[in-house]
C-alpha cells in the first residue's frame, strides 16, 4: 500500500511539473522552478557592473600577484652587468640540450644571425645585417649575458621572454657556444664531431632562388 501511494505521489508530482512548465510559447515557461538557473547572477565577460567604482566586471589582480609557476625576470634591458655576474646556466652540456638549442635557434634566431651565427641571415640585405656571434666579444661574454640578450633583446633585436621559456633560452646559449666552437675548432673538436656524426649541413636552406622572396 505504501509503495502504491509513493508511486502515485511521484506520478502526480511530475504531472504537476509538466503542466506548470507548459506555456503557449515554446520560448517561455509558465512557472520557473529555479529562476536563478534561468537568469544567472554571474557577470558576463566585459559586462559593466554599476556597483563597481570603475564600472568594470573584470577583477583587477591584487598588487604583486603573479601566475602560478611564473618566474619574474628581475633585470632591466639596459642592465647587462648583473645578469652576467649572477646568472649561471643550469643545463648540462649534453647532446639532447644542444639539439633543443639548435631547434629553437633555427626557429627564432637563424633568420637574422644565420645558420652559423655569422650575421648573414635571410633578412640580409633587405634589412641591416646583425652583429656576428663569432667575434671575440661574444666569445668572452658570460652565459648569463647571452641569456640576458635573448631574454630582453637589444637594439633592433626583440626580446624572446614571451616566446621562449627559460629552458629553451638556456639551451640556445649552449648552442651559441657550440657555434663559436665550430668556428674555431680544435683537433679534438673535429674528432668529436666525426665520432658523434653530427651534421648541420641541412640547417641553412637555399635562399638564392628569387621565387622565395616576394615581388613587392
Amino acid at each position: 500500500m505504501k509503495l502504491r501511494e509513493l508511486l502515485g505521489s511521484f506520478i502526480l508530482m511530475w504531472l504537476a511539473v509538466l503542466i506548470c512548465s507548459c506555456s503557449k510559447t515554446k520560448s517561455k515557461t509558465e512557472i520557473e522552478y529555479m529562476p536563478d538557473m534561468v537568469r544567472t547572477p554571474a557577470i558576463h565577460t566585459q559586462e559593466i557592473k554599476p556597483k563597481d567604482p570603475n564600472y568594470r566586471a573584470n577583477r583587477i589582480p591584487v598588487m604583486g600577484t603573479v601566475p602560478r609557476d611564473f618566474e619574474p625576470y628581475p633585470y632591466a634591458t639596459v642592465d647587462t652587468v648583473s645578469p652576467a655576474l649572477e646568472l649561471v646556466n643550469p643545463l648540462p652540456r649534453t647532446l639532447s640540450v644542444l639539439e633543443t638549442g639548435r631547434k629553437y635557434y633555427n626557429n627564432f634566431c637563424i633568420v637574422c644571425h644565420g645558420a652559423k651565427g655569422e650575421g648573414n641571415g635571410y633578412i640580409v640585405p633587405k634589412f641591416p645585417a646583425p652583429p656576428s656571434l663569432l667575434t671575440d666579444k661574444i666569445l668572452n661574454w658570460e652565459d648569463g649575458r647571452i641569456y640576458h640578450m635573448i631574454t630582453r633583446g637589444r637594439g633592433n633585436m626583440p626580446g624572446y621572454y614571451a616566446q621562449l621559456d627559460a629552458y629553451q633560452r638556456w639551451a640556445i646559449v649552449h648552442y651559441v657556444r657550440a657555434l663559436l666552437k665550430a668556428a674555431y675548432p680544435t683537433k679534438q673538436d673535429l674528432e668529436d664531431m666525426k665520432r658523434l656524426k653530427v651534421d648541420f649541413s641541412g640547417d641553412e636552406p637555399d635562399t638564392t632562388t628569387a621565387a622565395l622572396w616576394p615581388k613587392k
